[in-house]
């Protein structure tokens, strides 16, 4: 168990925390939540000891063995694969002990210390580990030096994963992965049988892999039991009666109300009218929980258009002489909205540079319309930036004549303000760089839109912000991303960059999660078929028991699962007994049935968010287990 006891924080004289109270239980999986800059990575920080608090306690079991995931990491000659195995540190103490020890009981004693630690699968786990996180086999023994920083750092998380644990700190894990990636990160995280804690802005992600969540703001910590879409309805009641909270979801479902009335009945439009409705259905429900967001940005209306916007004719795209992608067509029209899947590495940054003219063609036609307005950004966008101007400088260079309150106003809607939006940039977070780079494609006004994992960096809020403002943009979209909640909330239309083509994928999101899920099971099947030699009873008996391990996890959440759910049905047939009796709707006990139907819904919703999670367990268990 993790508890934090009045606990109070400070950070170069900032209050990050303030008499927090907070308990977990061994094997909860929590997403720690909040705006950029509130303390979550202080405390990460605390929670390994790094950082002591100024007031108050923290308290984690002592035998507990904590992995994090570390942000940097330096150039080395060490093979990935052998990178990886060092985060093992146990298996590599008795390795090491075991190359230079001569005493023969020693060795007995080392040699069953590897038994029980199943030394002979570690580097088999390593590589899947690897392979899961996207790299090649070829790549394995590439040294570290060699890969960037991106590739880095899926280093470091495989190397965080590789480590026995029973306290496992993510921060931002998926920054640097793509789709394929993090799903295969979804079903790692949710067999790991340990406590973990993480920060992300991917709310998909955390709904797959968090059955708690606790916010930090206003210097202390909220725990919410669910996920993040548990955690958005329950906020959301809360913020629900107050005006300020009326008064800005009323504003927002105008502007989508006033988009469906202009273009429903219009054959061009139709198609985003109707994504703009299931959107405003979901907004409805979601927009109270959003009500102090400091981001409040709109796309401005493009003041012209070409139909086509931009087309690639019979192209062949790549770079230095290689070819990525072959026999390209594509026509981009107003109103086109295209999330790219793929796997990393399959081309989907190489279409988009081309598209953006960054990449000149191999072969093939690139034709821009008259009107074309182009806003590209891309993954490298945070080193174009002038960090020795002031973000209000930037934006006065690309229109000399806007007013400085012009300027200062939109910047604002970036929570870009004060000091910083007069200051330089040169010391901005991760997370204030890209939202001034957002800033500047945004004050362009674009009709065409190419965006290359624009949240990476972003809070939560933000990429909220992000996703409401691109279902307003009323020119063309070309998006990647991870993050499945922009890009189902966004686009209309999906393109599969895969085996060198881009064609039309017709399934949806769900569906190539279930594709990319099978591919991934195959190949690891593929990979254990080809590693597969004649085992001896010793070895027969540790496969067994390595299975029986790796199951345990999964047969552990099932039946705490099945807890859960027997807890919740005994529990809403008791209040089913007791909301029958006639007297408690009478005006004296107003109060009381309050709270009984409360205490009715959040059961309920407990209850559903426990047999999904059961169903996603059971489902996972009987594929492990086939």
């Amino acid at each position: 168990m993790i508890e934090f006891e009045q606990l109070s924080l400070l950070r170069g004289g900032k209050t990050l925390l303030e008499s927090a109270d907070l308990r977990l239980h061994d094997g909860d999986h929590v997403a720690l939540i909040g705006a950029n800059g509130s303390g979550k990575s202080s405390l990460f920080a605390l929670l390994r000891g790094k950082l002591e608090p100024d007031r108050g306690s923290v308290r984690i079991p002592k035998q507990w063995r904590i992995a994090h995931m570390a942000q940097e990491v330096s150039a080395s000659d060490r093979p990935a694969v052998d990178y990886v195995i060092d985060g093992h540190t146990e298996f590599r103490q008795v390795e090491t002990e075991l190359a230079t020890c001569r005493n023969d009981m020693r060795l007995a004693e080392l040699h069953g210390q590897l038994d029980a630690l199943n030394a002979y699968a570690i580097p088999s786990q390593a590589e899947q580990l690897l392979l899961g996180l996207g790299f090649k086999q070829s790549q394995l023994s590439t040294p570290v030096r060699d890969f960037s920083g991106g590739w880095r750092i899926r280093l470091n998380l495989a190397q965080a994963l590789m480590r026995p644990s029973d306290l496992l700190l993510l921060d931002e894990p998926t920054n640097h992965l793509d789709m394929d990636a993090t799903l295969w990160l979804e079903q790692w995280l949710q067999a790991y049988s340990g406590t973990l804690m993480l920060i992300s802005h991917d709310r998909d992600f955390i709904d797959a892999t968090c059955n708690q969540v606790a916010h930090l703001s206003n210097h202390t910590l909220t725990h919410y039991r669910g996920n993040y879409s548990a955690f958005e309805r329950q906020r959301a009641e809360k913020l629900a009666q107050q005006q300020s909270a009326f008064e800005k979801q009323q504003a927002e479902i105008a502007h989508m109300e006033n988009f469906i009335r202009r273009f429903k009945a219009k054959a061009t439009k139709a198609r985003q009218a109707q994504s703009r409705i299931k959107a405003l259905e979901r907004m409805t429900e979601i927009a109270p929980a959003h009500v102090d967001s400091p981001f409040s940005f709109r796309f401005p209306v493009p003041e012209k258009m070409s139909d086509p916007l931009l087309t690639l004719s019979q192209a062949e795209l790549g770079y230095d002489g290689k070819t990525i992608l072959r026999n390209i067509k594509l026509s981009v029209h107003p109103g086109s909205r295209i999330g790219l899947l793929g796997a990393n590495g399959a081309g989907k940054s190489t279409l988009l540079k081309t598209l953006g003219g960054v990449l000149p063609l191999l072969s093939g036609k690139r034709t821009q319309g008259e009107h074309l307005a182009l806003g590209y950004f891309s993954q490298h966008q945070l080193e174009t930036l002038d960090l020795d101007a002031s973000p209000a400088t930037q934006l006065q260079r690309l229109a000399p004549k806007a007013r400085e309150q012009e300027i200062l106003n939109f910047l604002g809607s970036f929570n870009i303000r004060g000091d910083m939006a007069s200051g330089s940039c040169r010391f901005f977070s991760g997370g204030e760089k890209a939202r001034l780079a957002l800033a500047i494609i945004v004050w362009q006004k674009p009709n065409l839109l190419l965006l290359d994992e624009p949240t990476n960096h972003l809070d939560l809020e933000m990429c909220q912000a992000l996703t409401v403002a691109l279902q307003g943009f009323d020119g063309a979209l070309i998006v990647v991303s991870h993050d499945r909640h922009l890009l189902r909330n966004t686009v209309d239309d999906l393109l599969l960059v895969n085996d060198g083509k881009a064609e039309a994928y017709d399934g949806d999101l769900d569906d190539y999660r279930r594709w990319i899920l099978s591919r991934a099971s195959e190949q690891s099947s593929n990979t254990a078929a080809q590693q597969e030699k004649p085992q001896d009873k010793k070895r027969a008996r540790q496969d067994a028991a390595a299975e029986r391990a790796r199951l345990a996890p999964l047969r552990k959440q099932v039946k705490a699962l099945e807890a859960t759910m027997d807890k919740a049905n005994q529990r809403l047939s008791e209040l089913e007994e007791v909301l029958a009796d006639t007297a408690l709707y009478e005006p004296a006990n107003k109060a009381q049935l309050q709270t009984l139907l409360r205490e009715q819904g959040d059961t309920r919703q407990a209850l559903e968010a426990a047999e999904e999670e059961w169903l996603s367990a059971q489902e996972a268990l009987e594929q492990a287990g086939s």
